[in-house]
């Protein structure tokens, strides 16, 4: 049995962007992003190969957190379509429609609970599939137990994945990503260092703390080594935090029971509400499975 968790903000913020139409609810409300995160939804729950049984889908909402109150740059809703972003309580109320769980994220991330799910029921099913191509869900990688899929690239990623794809092992994410910075979260990183760089050092020393100080106590060799060994004992203080940024809190209150995230269909009468709302016929019979 596989438990599937899927960014619903990432698959929401990709609907919108997409080459689809525009499409309007009844009201003439943009609903492009919602219907196009269900029909997602549809397609996942149909397809033969993933086998989906048990399911739950994240979102920020807001979009702002915690991390914003650490590091104020850090991403949120500035410059984010107002029609987008009215669009979040309406997308959820869809998801839930169709009948899969959803966490609806407030002071937390969504990432935030998609890694503690993962955590949590990875000893209790064969594999754990986390959908999101988001660089930082790469620390709760285990193995085969824990994986990522990128759908729309096309791209697993178990353990030795990770390690391909960032040059770090899972748990040596975090202290990479407060060294090159992650654009898509808002973090800046510390100026010099780049992918290979830092994930050259990372490998020998794995976190922050175990970097030597004086680059001539380095043992491996890295381009510019003196230079980078200065700006992170400058910046120490700048490192840890980005680091703290990009760590997933992993002990987010998961309500549900693994039992409670089995799919046992769309609620009919919801469903139906919700196909009228956003006057589409072509969705109304797409569900394959009905809740009592």
């Amino acid at each position: 049995m596989r438990l599937h968790l899927v960014d619903g903000t990432y698959e929401l913020f990709r609907a919108h962007f997409s080459k689809r139409p525009d499409r309007a609810d009844r009201d003439g409300l943009d609903v492009k992003a919602t219907v196009g995160l269900v029909n997602g939804l549809l397609q996942l729950l149909e397809d033969d190969q993933e086998q989906v049984t048990h399911l739950a889908v994240a979102f920020d909402n807001p979009i702002e957190s915690w991390r914003n109150i650490r590091f104020p740059p850090y991403k949120d809703s500035s410059g984010v379509d107002p029609s987008l972003l009215a669009q979040f309580d309406r997308v959820e109320a869809a998801v839930r429609a169709l009948g899969v769980t959803v966490w609806s994220m407030r002071d937390q991330e969504a990432d935030d609970a998609l890694g503690t799910a993962a955590l949590q029921f990875a000893d209790a099913v064969d594999q754990v599939r986390i959908l999101t191509p988001d660089k930082d869900l790469g620390q709760v990688v285990r193995g085969q137990r824990i994986v990522q899929v990128d759908r729309l690239r096309n791209k697993f990623y178990d353990e030795d994945g990770v390690r391909e794809r960032l040059g770090v092992s899972p748990t040596s994410v975090p202290d990479l990503l407060a060294l090159v910075g992650d654009t898509a979260d808002g973090i800046p990183g510390l100026k010099g260092f780049g992918k290979v760089g830092a994930a050259t050092v990372l490998t020998r020393y794995p976190h922050l703390e175990d970097i030597p100080a004086d680059a001539a106590d380095w043992d491996v060799e890295v381009r510019g080594a003196a230079r980078l060994a200065a700006t992170l004992t400058e910046r120490r203080d700048d490192a840890l935090l980005y680091r703290e940024l990009a760590t997933l809190v992993t002990d987010v209150p998961v309500a549900e029971s693994l039992d409670d995230l089995a799919w046992t269909g769309a609620d009919p009468a919801a469903w139906a509400a919700f196909c009228d709302e956003v006057a589409s016929d072509s969705l109304r019979e797409r569900p394959t499975t009905w809740s009592a």
